[in-house]
């Protein structure tokens, strides 16, 4: 099967989100770098939080070059304490916090009977824990600013999938499918929608901390779309996510994997 492509000019792309605040954890890279600048194409000026704090820089580059502002600031999520100070940086930077995309991810695979413990935190402690924190500074945030707000989960198929290995980061994210769901429910009433995007097997840098670059080529091609996602295909549901045009839209958990999970 040939590979069936998708792309978009962002001079095409609606300024939906133009005067919006946006912080993305994991944004240095991978599809935490795709949804950012798919934020910052509809016009939202965009925090970065991450810890790899050189190529977060390289990415506010690219947001300062369509027009934008952009932070960097150095968290590791797993901190609570450094979470918060990334959600004061960003008020105390651009005035306001519109959007949260809790994206940052750790996956430490082995079989389960050979997981030490402490692998099996380091999974948890930024998978399913930073997500928690990310999400409830910027919830208290945007609450006390009084004007809603878009908070974005970034799950993965493999919540679904009882793929082998991977027994800390599918439970992990499993729980964020649940987790958001019921955020959502006890937000609604502030006006803050949550929904969570579950990406499938997307070429990124942190797939080659797993497979050879052959093992993608050739996963890619049997995969029903003839080829792996994009971070910026990811970027753009987050950019409707996002947007008041999915404003009545909250508690949804979208699949994006070109099909995957019906070939398993």
């Amino acid at each position: 099967m040939s590979p069936i492509s998708q792309s978009s000019s962002p001079s095409t792309v609606p300024q939906s989100l133009a005067g919006r605040v946006a912080l993305v954890t994991g944004g240095a890279r991978g599809i935490g770098r795709g949804i950012a600048l798919a934020l910052a194409e509809a016009g939202a000026d965009v925090a970065l939080a991450d810890l790899l704090e050189e190529q977060a820089q390289s990415v506010s580059r690219e947001i300062e070059a369509l027009g934008r502002r952009a932070l960097v600031v150095r968290t590791d999520v797993t901190d609570r304490a450094q979470v918060e100070r990334a959600v004061q940086a960003t008020v105390a930077h651009f005035g306001r916090l519109d959007i949260a995309v809790a994206n940052a991810a750790r996956s430490i695979r082995r079989r389960f009977i050979e997981l030490s413990w402490d692998d099996a935190w380091a999974t948890f402690s930024v998978t399913l824990f930073g997500v928690w924190h990310t999400c409830q500074f910027a919830a208290q945030h945007m609450v006390r600013q009084g004007e809603g707000g878009k908070i974005i989960i970034i799950s993965s198929i493999m919540s679904e999938l009882a793929t082998a290995d991977s027994s800390a980061y599918n439970s992990a994210k499993a729980a964020l499918n649940e987790f958001g769901r019921t955020i959502a429910n006890e937000l609604a009433e502030h006006r803050i929608n949550v929904n969570v995007i579950q990406p499938g097997w997307i070429d990124t840098p942190g797939e080659r901390m797993h497979f050879s670059e052959e093992e993608i080529q050739e996963g890619g091609s049997r995969m029903p779309w003839g080829r792996l996602g994009q971070p910026e295909e990811i970027g753009r549901l987050a950019r409707f996510l996002a947007s008041p045009e999915a404003d009545y839209m909250t508690g949804s958990i979208v699949r994006m994997d070109g099909g995957l999970i019906m070939r398993m």
